[in-house]
């Protein structure tokens, strides 16, 4: 149970991370702010970091880990080019970030509930991986 748990959220973390440095590579050419280019750079340098743990750690069990589901990953891309054709701003920016970082928080910490059997090095990446999406919220709040 406990390998079986351990995969399963490795997986889970692998689809939020490479998520979340797609949502961040979808919205940075169009960030005004020095400030929130740096929050966003710094944060997805962190993700790239957590991605190649979470695959060293998948390698060893001989998975391939999963991509982020096809239909949230186009909907999140359609809502983002809606949002910043209707209002190209830092603001709009940080606005649909915060909206990503919530969703995976929930979904990540529900996973984390769901496969609780699995290895505590893989418990750490996943809550490693829920504060880092947190961080971000808080460090751009200040451009809502």
């Amino acid at each position: 149970m406990i390998e079986q748990d351990t995969i399963k959220l490795l997986r889970e973390c692998d689809a939020g991370v490479k998520m979340g440095i797609s949502s961040i590579d979808d919205v940075l050419d169009d960030v005004k702010s020095v400030k929130l280019k740096e929050y966003l750079v710094n944060c997805k340098n962190e993700h790239v970091e957590l991605d190649r743990e979470i695959n060293k750690l998948l390698d060893k069990y001989q998975d391939d880990g999963k991509e982020p589901n096809p239909i949230a990953k186009g909907m999140s891309w359609v809502k983002t080019n809606m949002k910043l054709a209707m209002k190209e701003s830092d603001e709009t920016i940080a606005d649909l970030m915060t909206d990503g970082c919530n969703m995976g928080v929930k979904s990540l910490n529900k996973y984390l509930n769901e496969y609780c059997a699995a290895d505590e090095v893989t418990k750490d990446i996943c809550k490693r991986l829920i504060n880092l999406e947190e961080k971000l919220t808080v460090d751009i709040r200040n451009f809502l």
